[in-house]
């Protein structure tokens, strides 16, 4: 192999494993603040939920970001349907139950049960 070939192949190798560790951070984020929300963690002393992996999870349940991209909106109706204080936060509970009912809407889409 020629050393240009080599050089390629690093690069690509490089920027493959950062993009990589960079979805890992995001999700261990996100499971952090779910893993917090069960344990009864404030919004304080959580890690912050990863922006992306809380777009995927509202996705999964139906349930669309207004097209400027911001989250508040779509996060208060999931809130006030879970029974949840609808601040329009990714908190450790919200994040927890996002989590839980995304869970499930993807075993029952998965079953050819869902609505």
């Amino acid at each position: 192999m020629s050393r240009a070939a080599r050089e390629r192949t690093l690069d690509i190798s490089t920027t493959t494993a950062r993009e990589a560790a960079m979805t890992m951070h995001g999700m261990l984020s996100t499971v952090g603040a779910a893993l917090g929300g069960m344990i009864g963690w404030d919004a304080t002393a959580a890690p912050p939920a990863d922006e992306a992996s809380v777009r995927r999870l509202l996705a999964d349940l139906g349930i669309a970001v207004g097209a400027d991209g911001d989250l508040a909106p779509a996060l208060r109706r999931f809130q006030r349907h879970a029974g949840l204080a609808d601040d329009g936060v990714a908190g450790p509970r919200t994040v927890h139950q996002l989590a839980r009912h995304a869970a499930e809407a993807r075993e029952l889409t998965a079953l050819h049960l869902a609505a």
